[in-house]
């Protein structure tokens, strides 16, 4: 009998060290793996762009002795913003280590009280910023300093079916850039048959980046104050003669049936270009691998389109920003700058840009083999990066910096739809910078 009952306590404790060994890995999130600092990473990077990031993610943690980074999902940009402003004010319970956010969060959170400044760790590391694409980081600066670090880069520019092209008598390797040009080749690419359209010549989403990009190609500003880098802004300038003229083209072309108007959401006009239901439009260039990818046909990538008479000025920069928050322990806030930092290597930024058409925003990353190699086997994807080191960099390319950015693209959004529905095109932009202008005033 005391040899049953010691049998069965020597298997008893097996299994509680069993247990317990257990225990230690499924709650390790604290101390992770082998006594890692684990930290937070917030982002809106979804589809095969998110695992592209989670396989960089995964990268780092394997080659890091200190720190494990748990990316965590949190649906849009403006989602994202959402959360942290309600966690603004919490403990490292409710804030990451790490957030993602795109360009109209940067005044906002650069004034805010729960970021550390990316220029601190900068100064403390002597970390060389040479390096940043200048026409990149300019466009997160916030009087002339980083608060946070460029992460992704991308800026807006036409597709097209190259198949369509020959079709319609066009050589789809010229493709048009100016209003005029692109009216007239979307008049040849329109197909209608019984009465009904088969095939829209071109559309751009009602996306308010997208006019942001057409002032900007002008040299136009959308607020005054140097665009709110010389000052915050009182007044905006989205209806003066620059805006008319974009709103005026897009409106001719819906009038004229040759424009489909496929709402605020990129993937409507998206799935039409797949479907050949579409032969033109404009996108982010961070969608450049899926748009090839996802296409049954030759896909040609062209230059965001120009006013006739104003010269190409170049683009504004979308894409996303890294920053550290301060609610975290400063050991956590450590280990969040060695994670930034190891996304802007240039193998990291080299592998990024090949797996997405976001573009590079270390000048050194287009030198990797593995991002030249992709350049060459599909050249559509370097007409961003041309088009960014052709922009001339100043106030109109650089991006409006505003609290109101984000609620600003919402009016202007509402003006082009208005505008698609009926409004005369200065009505539509009148209204809408009268609401941007009592929006600034808050």
């Amino acid at each position: 009998m005391k040899r049953t009952i010691s049998i069965f306590a020597s298997l008893l404790l097996v299994v509680v060290l069993g247990l317990s060994g257990c225990s230690n890995d499924q709650h390790s999130s604290g101390k992770a793996n082998s006594g890692k600092t684990e930290i937070a990473f917030w982002h809106s990077i979804s589809g095969d762009n998110g695992k592209a990031l989670e396989k960089i993610v995964e990268a780092f943690n394997k080659q890091s002795k200190d720190v494990h980074v748990k990316p965590v999902y949190q649906g849009s940009y403006t989602d994202l913003l959402n959360k942290i402003q309600a966690a603004g004010g919490g403990g490292s319970n409710e804030m990451p280590a790490v957030m993602n956010t795109y360009g109209p969060a940067t005044n906002y959170v650069a004034n805010s009280d729960f970021i550390t400044p990316m220029y601190q760790f900068i100064k403390k590391d002597n970390f060389d910023i040479s390096k940043i694409v200048k026409n990149v980081s300019a466009h997160y600066e916030v009087n002339g300093k980083l608060y946070s670090m460029p992460f992704s880069a991308s800026n807006a520019v036409m597709f097209y079916n190259k198949d369509m092209f020959k079709k319609a008598g066009l050589d789809p390797n010229d493709p048009p850039n100016t209003y005029s040009e692109i009216k007239k080749a979307a008049e040849k690419l329109t197909v209608k048959k019984d009465g009904k359209t088969m095939t829209y010549g071109f559309s751009m989403a009602t996306i308010g980046w997208f006019f942001e990009e057409l002032l900007a190609n002008q040299n136009a500003l959308y607020v005054n104050n140097e665009n709110g880098r010389s000052g915050k802004p009182t007044k905006a300038l989205v209806n003066e003669e620059p805006g008319l003229k974009a709103f005026k083209w897009l409106n001719d072309m819906n009038k004229e049936g040759v424009f489909k108007n496929y709402g605020r959401k990129y993937d409507a006009p998206r799935a039409a270009f797949y479907s050949g239901q579409l032969a033109m439009f404009v996108d982010s260039s961070a969608n450049t691998r899926q748009n090839i990818k996802n296409a049954p046909f030759e896909v040609g990538a062209a230059y965001y389109p120009a006013a006739d008479d104003a010269p190409p000025h170049g683009s504004t920069v979308g894409g996303n920003q890294n920053w550290i928050t301060n609610k975290v322990s400063k050991k956590k806030q450590e280990a969040a700058w060695e994670f930034v930092k190891y996304l802007v290597k240039p193998e990291v930024q080299a592998e990024w840009d090949a797996a997405t058409g976001y573009f590079p925003v270390t000048t050194d990353a287009t030198h990797v083999d593995e991002l030249k190699n992709v350049y060459q086997k599909y050249p559509q994807m370097k007409v961003a990066v041309d088009q960014l080191n052709d922009t001339k960099l100043g106030p109109a390319t650089e991006g409006p910096l505003m609290d109101i950015y984000e609620e600003s693209r919402g009016i202007i959004e509402d003006a082009l739809e208005k505008m698609y529905q009926g409004t005369a095109p200065q009505k539509a932009l009148d209204d809408a910078a009268k609401r941007i202008d009592q929006a600034l005033k808050k």
